[in-house]
């Protein structure tokens, strides 16, 4: 028995010496990338938080004894300042959120139906399908960006096209009219309601926060499902596989439509990737900057100016730090709030009890003969 006790110590000490050995193992191999995020992204980022509560001007280190502390400053002068920062702040908002709005359910659309498309074993050349809608993807978004100027042009190739079926097109990234406003102007509106008119949150009236995106801002949101749908479409594709195909051959033996196979069967099995696909166009499209550094530099009449590249400007080019970090903090919990919002929406959902009622088997009658099957 003492033998026994002993073994099992050693044994012990033996299997704790190893976890030790591997706990630090671990730490040794990932030392390196810890030390990288956190010399290139934590202290900036800590830094970037210092910055946005200072009043610091970009000379010398904001850590130094001249600059001052001054609280939520920042941040109240482009979100209840009252004056130019509030109003560009407030226009890059509601560009955004139009963007969002527009480019989010558009993108994810497009890359379901394509990936539905090219999943099918019906379809030939499948890869080489898969090629062309991915290879946007992979462009630079600068090439892209230059190659859209060219062709949304006032003598581009959209405008040569739209001039084929007698329409003319607009001089388009130029253009800072509001598309529901144009809508309206079809018909004979061209006004608004002062209530409409005299007030609005941000320094932005109501008026021009439902007058939608401009005809800029519409090309870009254009360029943007044509260069996203494929990396998505790739997602959903990993997905489809997944499926399991014994589920879509019991939905026809019950004689479900295609339609509502899919609808029933397969999009419920997509939650995850699905998930997924909403929160990466929700980053990707709050943080436009690229594109709009590249094209317009937020004209025209700041129509396609965004909070990202509202926070370089007022950084790096009105030399307002403060209020270009602050900027940047409040487009982070932005983020984060519809993140959140959209897990919120998408969770996994309790059964209802009357919609387990139809699934439940009614209790069965015993027929005499059970009875008597029973009873021997």
């Amino acid at each position: 028995m003492p033998n026994t006790v002993t073994a099992r110590r050693a044994g012990s000490r033996k299997s704790s010496g190893i976890r030790r050995g591997e706990v630090a193992a671990g730490w040794l191999f990932t030392a390196p990338v810890i030390l990288i995020l956190g010399l290139f992204l934590l202290v900036p980022v800590l830094m970037a938080i210092w910055v946005s509560v200072s009043d610091w001007q970009g000379r010398g280190s904001p850590f130094s004894g001249n600059v001052g502390f001054v609280g939520l400053d920042n941040y109240a002068a482009v979100t209840s300042g009252g004056g130019l920062a509030e109003r560009n702040f407030g226009l890059s908002i509601r560009n955004n959120a139009w963007y969002v709005l527009i480019v989010v359910p558009l993108q994810t659309a497009l890359s379901l139906f394509l990936a539905v498309l090219v999943n099918r074993a019906i379809l030939r050349g499948r890869g080489l399908f898969r090629t062309a809608f991915y290879f946007p993807s992979v462009t630079s978004s600068v090439a892209i960006t230059i190659l859209w100027l060219f062709l949304f042009s006032t003598t581009g190739v959209v405008n040569s096209f739209l001039g084929w079926f007698g329409v003319e097109g607009p001089n388009w990234f130029n253009d800072p009219s509001q598309i529901f406003h144009n809508a309206l102007a079809t018909i004979g509106i061209t006004g608004a309601p002062e209530a409409l008119t005299s007030g609005g949150p941000l320094g932005v009236s109501w008026f021009e926060w439902i007058g939608g995106p401009s005809v800029a801002m519409f090309a870009f949101m254009l360029m943007a499902i044509f260069t996203t749908s494929g990396t998505f479409m790739l997602l959903f594709i990993a997905a489809l596989q997944n499926v399991g195909a014994e589920l879509g051959e019991a939905g026809v033996m019950d004689g479900a439509t295609g339609w509502q196979r899919f609808r029933y069967i397969t999009l419920p099995q997509l939650r995850p990737t699905l998930f997924t696909v909403l929160t990466l166009g929700l980053i990707g499209c709050w943080q436009v900057f690229e594109q709009i550094y590249t094209g317009t530099q937020g004209g025209p009449a700041k129509t396609t100016l965004t909070p990202a590249y509202l926070s370089y400007q007022s950084a790096f080019v009105s030399q307002e730090w403060g209020e270009g970090s602050a900027i940047a903090f409040i487009l982070f919990l932005i983020i984060i709030a519809f993140t959140v919002f959209q897990r919120w929406v998408l969770r996994e959902r309790p059964v209802s009890k009357r919609r387990a009622r139809q699934y439940e088997v009614p209790p069965h009658e015993a027929t005499p003969h059970e009875i008597t099957e029973t009873k021997r």
